[in-house]
């Protein structure tokens, strides 16, 4: 009987129907409480069991969106050894109920993952299916019956060479046939782009260069991670997208395709002989991004930077509503291309004026809907500028992404008063990111906001704290 470790973690246990459904809800449960756990630590709320069915619902309902980017973080860091239980588990269930083990992959897809893992609860063990993975080395072909062995006789290195080169061939081309689709054919920077395409390029690669017999595993992930940085050479190569968001998506498309390959090697090099075609996961891709494209929709989101200050709110109002240039930008992020604020200038006063922020990268408009002088002042945002000017070797790169995917739907700054003349400034930005999966590339998005939100209260509090000098300097 093999170990909860090798069965939980390896790749050649075998997993009959009985474990499969005993360790799938026990470990559901343990996660369910783990992540209700930590949803409680950072909001004291509950989180709805609900939410493993219907997540994007309950979420919206009980405003975990809100919550800090660091239970965010935390959640997904928990999530990844389930996730790698959760596939594996499902490939080798495939495998013992004598189907193709690809069936298992589609634990990864939303939606359909519930009917992957009820129908292979179901499925009974066939004893005459075969599941061993090759072992480690450099030739681990070993028929039943025979010692390890090397590779078949006329099989050589320049076939190796031909299996290399198709299998990046295809992982180039799957990779860029799926960025053409998803951004310029439907416009969406989905889950389906970012996580199901990065898989699926390391599962072709590997199936590709396993295909003729077993190599070696470290020779095959290799493959895979090369072919993904290859795809982001291609994508710079003819201007598609620039070098910053290239290096912000290859940590998520390097894992991804190496555990496709991971699983992908193990497939095709088990004992089974038939059934190792991933086909059905290329037919589904495009239909998968399809529907995303038209189920999607991005959560609205707010960020608060706040600074104390060393003057009373109505010495820090005037600065609020309309400040004077800034000092270049000392951040080393801004100065690879991230739009940064420059000044602020305001047409009219209270409600209906409208002020005008302006960026290294052109202007947000922000008519005025709330004018509490001085103590809040509330904004919508009717046009706004790129993002951000790509990092590159040419000129411009005009990628889709900089415009209308991080969207400010409006903002506010508050001015609380506090003992000895002293102000608490907060500055909150309400915004949509309709790039996914949203918990891997908010994080980046508030990093960025904070860094802004950060330069523009640091120059208000030294306008502010300058004046209060200046004012005071008579009574001296």
């Amino acid at each position: 009987m093999a170990s909860p470790g090798s069965l939980l973690f390896g790749l050649r246990a075998r997993v009959n129907r009985r474990a499969y459904i005993a360790w799938g809800f026990g470990l559901a449960i343990v996660k369910f409480l783990i992540d209700t756990g930590i949803v409680y630590g950072f909001t004291r709320k509950t989180w709805s069991p609900l939410g493993y069915l219907l997540p994007s619902v309950v979420l919206r309902k009980e405003g975990v969106g809100s919550a800090p980017e660091s239970m965010h973080l935390l959640l997904v860091a928990c999530a990844m050894p389930f996730l790698w239980i959760g596939i594996t588990m499902s490939v080798r269930r495939a495998a013992d109920a004598g189907v193709s083990p690809w069936l298992g992959v589609l634990f990864l897809i939303p939606g359909i993952n519930y009917l992957a893992i009820l129908l292979l609860s179901i499925l009974p063990t066939r004893e005459s299916a075969k599941w061993e993975p090759a072992r480690v080395g450099p030739y681990r072909a070993r028929p039943p019956g025979t010692e390890e062995a090397g590779p078949p006789s006329g099989v050589d290195l320049p076939s190796g060479v031909r299996a290399a080169l198709l299998g990046l061939l295809a992982c180039i081309g799957l990779g860029m046939s799926m960025l053409g689709l998803s951004v310029y054919g439907l416009g969406a920077y989905g889950m389906v782009l970012f996580f199901v395409t990065p898989f699926t390029m390391g599962a072709v690669s590997a199936v590709i260069y396993n295909a003729s017999y077993p190599r070696s595993v470290w020779n095959t992930l290799g493959l895979a991670l090369l072919g993904t940085v290859l795809t982001g050479s291609v994508v710079l190569l003819f201007a598609i997208e620039g070098v910053i968001c290239l290096i912000m998506a290859f940590p998520i498309a390097a894992v991804l395709s190496i555990v496709g390959a991971l699983l992908a090697w193990a497939i095709t090099t088990s004992a089974k002989t038939g059934q190792r075609n991933p086909a059905a996961l290329l037919v589904m891709l495009p239909a998968l991004a399809v529907g995303e494209s038209k189920l999607a929709e991005p959560t609205l989101r707010h960020v608060t930077t706040t600074m104390e200050i060393d003057a009373p709110p109505e010495r820090v109002w005037p600065n609020v509503v309309g400040f004077s240039d800034l000092p270049a930008p000392p951040q080393w992020i801004f100065k690879l291309g991230v739009a940064y604020p420059m000044r602020a200038r305001i047409q009219g006063s209270g409600v209906g004026a409208v002020r005008h922020c302006e960026f290294s990268t052109g202007a947000f408009v922000e008519p005025i809907t709330v004018w509490d002088e001085p103590r809040r002042l509330a904004f919508d945002v009717t046009s706004q500028p790129p993002s951000m000017t790509e990092l590159s070797p040419y000129r411009s790169v005009k990628a889709p992404h900089l415009e209308n995917y991080m969207v400010s739907k409006g903002g506010e700054f508050r001015l609380v008063p506090l003992p000895n003349g002293r102000t608490r400034l907060e500055g909150t930005t309400h915004y949509t990111l309709a790039i996914y999966p949203e918990l891997y590339w908010v994080p980046y998005g508030e990093v960025l906001l904070h860094g802004i939100h950060t330069r523009v209260l640091d120059h208000i509090k030294n306008l502010s704290e300058a004046s209060k000098v200046v004012a005071q300097a008579p009574l001296e």
